[in-house]
């Protein structure tokens, strides 16, 4: 798979702060390092001998002398001589002697006694009281015998065999574990740095590939695309944007299949007039004197498909957005009661009944050609359906800051399975198709009512009927 300049970005700037990071810390190391060489060398006395291997000779040897006295003492010193590889150990006196007679260098002895005065811990030398009562003083002197024992790792002087582990040669040199070279480490830094950086460029990447797989995908029609299963178990923005993704094209594919629909009902409604007008026209070619019928039946579909074409080019307006009507300032419920008061006047030559109820001021900014036609037809529509010697509830308000309308009928209600496409163009039930109508009434109200930030929902009334409920925000 091709890898994009995404990648390479993200390869990089991890590959540059890996690097920076490491060169910080290793300078960082070094200067301590410098740092603790020129410490150790400022407190390192030329006189004494130093490192582990001296230090332990000192403990063990003071260790022996504090319990065992001088006849003990002076037996570890003859058999580490005897081996002939110890550290030539000063056991010294009061008056400056060594027990074995050895001379003794008047600068490390002086050393010596200054190091033990204040306890300095460059050099291990050790002021011990033996177990008859006397005062020695034990350091190793820097001498040409005692080289090599610095920097030497430390292990058991001869004569002081461990617990469970073999005797070996007292003080044996070992030789130090090689050390990897400077190039192979900073090979090996590379190298970490390299695999580091292409696993988090990947990492990130890879998401980013299938979002431009996804968009093409979307591109080329394929509006089923879904991008959230390639994401895995990933949390993270791009997860979310991929979540995101999957939204928009599902609102998509709702979208282009609402449009399909609505192609394929409005090429059915406008072919069933037209079949009825050729029909007419035929007739009147067969019987001329059926012509006076035959062009009122004309004018009859005529009107009809006048009427369906105002009510598409007024849906096709609010899905376009929300028509380009200007905002003025109107009173919600005076709107309701001029409407509700000319459904009246038609409903009572149906023998129906229209009461309204509505009470206060509801003034707001809309589009008030919209909004009438959506009050409109909801009113119209419960005056159609409802029964004959019934009443159609109106009732306007303000509740909570909101302006709401409540038209309520007696007719035969809708399944509770259609309640949520009754607003859907073109969609009619078993009564609307008897009653006659579009079907395009409730859709252009519920486009008028959300393109102004409203709601508009229908609902099953008690006892019988269909309640249309719809809430609008009230704006200055």
């Amino acid at each position: 798979m091709k890898l994009g300049r995404l990648f390479w970005k993200f390869f990089f700037a991890f590959w540059l702060a890996l690097l920076l990071a490491g060169v910080g810390v290793g300078a960082a190391v070094w200067w301590h390092h410098q740092a603790d060489l020129e410490q150790r060398e400022r407190e390192r006395d030329p006189a004494l001998a130093g490192g582990p291997r001296a230090g332990w000779a000192v403990a063990s040897a003071a260790a022996v002398l504090a319990h065992g006295g001088t006849p003990a003492v002076l037996s570890l010193l003859d058999e580490w001589g005897a081996e002939g590889r110890a550290p030539r150990l000063l056991v010294v006196d009061e008056a400056g002697h060594d027990l074995l007679g050895r001379p003794v260098s008047a600068e490390a002895l002086a050393s010596a006694r200054r190091r033990a005065d204040h306890d300095h811990p460059a050099a291990p030398v050790r002021q011990v009281l033996s177990a008859d009562g006397r005062t020695y003083l034990l350091f190793v002197p820097a001498d040409a015998g005692n080289r090599g024992w610095e920097g030497v790792p430390p292990g058991p002087p001869p004569g002081l065999d461990l617990p469970g582990r073999p005797p070996g040669p007292p003080f044996e040199r070992r030789r130090p574990p090689d050390r990897p070279g400077l190039g192979v480490l900073i090979a090996s830094g590379l190298l970490a740095s390299v695999l580091v950086s292409a696993l988090l460029a990947w990492y990130l990447a890879k998401p980013v590939r299938h979002l431009r797989w996804a968009f093409g995908a979307v591109a080329d029609g394929r509006l089923d695309t879904r991008v959230s299963p390639l994401m895995g178990a990933r949390r993270d923005e791009i997860a979310d944007l991929g979540v995101e993704f999957d939204r928009m094209a599902g609102q998509l594919q709702a979208l282009v299949g609402a449009q399909r629909r609505l192609l394929h009902d409005v090429s059915h409604e406008l072919r069933s007039p037209l079949a009825r007008m050729q029909a007419a026209i035929g007739l009147a070619r067969q019987d001329a004197s059926k012509l006076p019928a035959t062009i009122d039946r004309i004018e009859r579909e005529s009107v009809r498909l006048d009427e369906l074409v105002g009510q598409l080019l007024t849906l096709a307006r609010l899905d376009a957005g929300s028509g380009d009507a200007p905002e003025e300032a109107v009173d919600l419920i005076d709107l309701v009661a001029a409407i509700a008061d000319d459904a009246r006047f038609e409903a009572e030559t149906l023998g129906k009944t229209v009461h309204f109820v509505g009470d206060g001021q509801a003034l707001t900014r809309v589009r008030a050609e919209l909004i009438q036609r959506a009050f409109e037809n909801v009113i119209r529509n419960a005056v159609k359906f409802t029964a004959v010697g019934t009443a159609v509830d109106v009732t306007a308000g303000v509740i909570d800051g909101r302006f709401r309308l409540r038209v309520a009928d007696r007719g035969p209600g809708v399944s509770e399975s259609d309640l949520a496409t009754i607003f859907e163009p073109f969609h009619r039930g078993r009564a609307a198709v008897t009653a006659g109508g579009f079907g395009l009434g409730l859709a252009i109200a519920r486009r008028a009512v959300t393109s102004h930030g409203g709601q508009i929902e229908a609902s099953n009334r008690d006892g019988g009927g269909l309640e249309m409920s719809i809430v609008l925000p009230l704006a200055g």
